[in-house]
């Protein structure tokens, strides 16, 4: 009980600390104003999951459903004979047909225009991290020497030639498959009845704020050893800056969820790159005393990977 009291401090302040960092929004206003590109490729995202996505889901159950719903009335005073209530077979009939229609219109628009959102959105996420990591290197928030300052984005010394492109590609395949089985994880725990949902929640965020900063250690080559170390030695600081990022999820229905973190996540994805985590981290080390506790937050998707 202890040891679990001395933990809490230093996780709480971490915590905040990282909640705090995803909540700058306004670092967004400055990449998009620095970088032409960057911003049209911003706007895309809005138009594609805001307008187009979002706004189909709000037709569908704004427009489409009541529609049906006065066509196909599914109360038996809503018809408009009542020679129609006599026979209980139409109830069931009007039933069918909308909810077939309102299938058709899953299939052949909303499934189709997620796969589409989906694989665009992933292209323009890469590019939105590329730009604002240009826009870093390029102005005052020159992050290469404050990297260099820490352990943690200390590049080590890169092989050349074919041997630097295998061990490229393979910690690009290791990760993925790292990523992979950690979701497949945080999902079956997310059934646990009681604390599951807390779990997931939690596991959630660190999933989604490793994914915000990958971007970022992919740029500056620190080497997948050295992200993880500092990930898992820092759980709680991940774990608030992923936080804003998933709640959605867990107020919505997973359509709209995806609608919104598919806009929300490219925000937090400039967030994380203005964001110098080893040194937030260090400045508050008289405030947690530096006695958090590592936890091997990928302990079993390392494993089976």
């Amino acid at each position: 009980m202890e040891s679990l009291a001395s933990q809490a401090r230093p996780a709480a302040v971490l915590w905040l600390a990282g909640f705090l960092q995803a909540a700058r929004l306004h670092r967004v206003v400055f990449f998009c104003a620095s970088s032409r590109a960057l911003f049209i490729r911003i706007a895309q995202c809005f138009l594609l999951n805001g307008l187009i996505f979002l706004g189909s889901l709000l037709t569908l159950k704004s427009v489409v459903i009541p529609t049906l719903l006065w066509i196909l009335p599914e109360q038996c005073n809503q018809m408009g004979g009542q020679h129609l209530c006599d026979h209980k077979a139409a109830i069931s009939i009007y039933s069918f047909l909308r909810s077939g229609l309102v299938e058709i219109f899953y299939v052949f628009w909303f499934y189709p225009l997620y796969v589409f959102s989906f694989i665009l959105s992933t292209l323009w996420y890469n590019d939105i991290a590329k730009h604002a990591l240009e826009v870093v290197r390029s102005t005052s928030l020159d992050s290469t020497r404050a990297l260099n300052a820490h352990n943690i984005t200390e590049a080590e010394d890169q092989p050349e030639g074919f041997d630097r492109v295998a061990l490229g590609i393979g910690e690009q395949v290791y990760s993925i498959l790292l990523l992979t089985i950690f979701f497949a994880e945080v999902s079956v725990i997310g059934y646990i009845p009681y604390f599951g949902k807390a779990m997931n929640f939690l596991l959630l965020s660190l999933m989604y704020a490793y994914y915000c900063f990958e971007y970022k250690w992919n740029f500056f080559a620190v080497s997948l050893n050295k992200r993880l170390e500092f990930f898992e030695s820092n759980w709680a600081f991940f774990a608030g800056f992923g936080a804003p990022c998933v709640l959605p999820i867990f107020f919505f229905s997973p359509l709209t969820s995806y609608g919104l973190m598919a806009i929300l996540y490219p925000l937090f994805v400039l967030t994380a790159t203005g964001t110098q985590a080893e040194q937030v981290i260090d400045e508050l080390r008289p405030a947690h005393e530096g006695k958090l506790q590592r936890i091997p937050v990928f302990f079993v998707a390392k494993r089976l990977t």
